[in-house]
């Protein structure tokens, strides 16, 4: 057998060549993305995180910091405006930062609105259900409130993510696909209330550390969860 013959009958050897430059372009641009989100958010709602870092037991004041929770719906809107952002850019293209304060300004005239409406029906709600507990009834009420509570949010959630994802869609029309899809998607509304209760739980036991780590990789999945129930929406309309 010639050399030549020898040389082609040996196996080929598969060289690992390791992430490219684009592959560590994109993992830095999500956790500067992340940390650049957090920061911002932390930023619009700093007197809710003020009060929280300060008072001993938040959960007993919860009106006070329900009051103060208002900002948070215009910055979440910001948030997924820059989730947005980050899903069409790719490497050094990606810019935050400027996502957020644009959808900031964008969404601020209907998500702000948007945030009373939900923060009045939990107060709404949150007193009915301290009003129940001692009533004779309050083994059937107090389930339906707690039903009616995690709905709101839901609803709320996904119609922030509706007005970043459907800008030139009314509100009203926003808000009934929202509930549409809370309830037909139902287990993505679940995800959902696992990831904001992983957040406020972060926040609450460490507000400083839990802000500065825990929102934009729970929010960017929350986002994502509601962008694909739009899109799946709309392809079946």
């Amino acid at each position: 057998m010639s050399t030549a013959r020898q040389h082609t009958m040996q196996p080929l050897r598969r060289t690992w060549q390791g992430p490219g430059f684009e592959t560590f372009g994109s993992i830095f641009g999500f956790v500067y993305a992340f940390l650049a989100v957090n920061f911002l958010l932390a930023a619009a709602n700093a007197p809710l995180l003020l009060g929280l870092a300060l008072v001993a037991d938040p959960v007993a004041a919860w009106p006070f910091f329900l009051l103060l929770s208002v900002t948070v719906a215009p910055s979440l809107a910001a948030a997924f405006a820059a989730f947005q952002s980050l899903k069409e850019a790719e490497g050094p293209a990606v810019r935050p930062v400027a996502a957020f304060l644009l959808g900031y300004r964008h969404s601020f005239r209907r998500a702000a609105p948007a945030g009373l409406a939900a923060v009045a029906a939990v107060g709404f709600l949150g007193i009915d259900l301290a009003i129940v507990q001692v009533m004779p009834a309050a083994a059937v009420l107090v389930p339906l409130i707690a039903v009616a509570l995690t709905a709101v949010v839901c609803v709320a959630v996904t119609v922030l993510a509706g007005m970043v994802l459907l800008p030139q869609a009314r509100t009203r029309a926003i808000l009934k696909a929202s509930l549409y899809l809370a309830v037909q998607r139902w287990y993505l509304s679940l995800a959902a209330l696992v990831l904001l209760g992983i957040i406020v739980a972060a926040v609450l036991v460490q507000p400083v550390i839990g802000v500065a780590l825990a929102p934009a990789p729970l929010l960017f999945v929350v986002w994502s969860n509601a962008a694909f129930a739009f899109q799946a929406a709309l392809q079946e309309a």
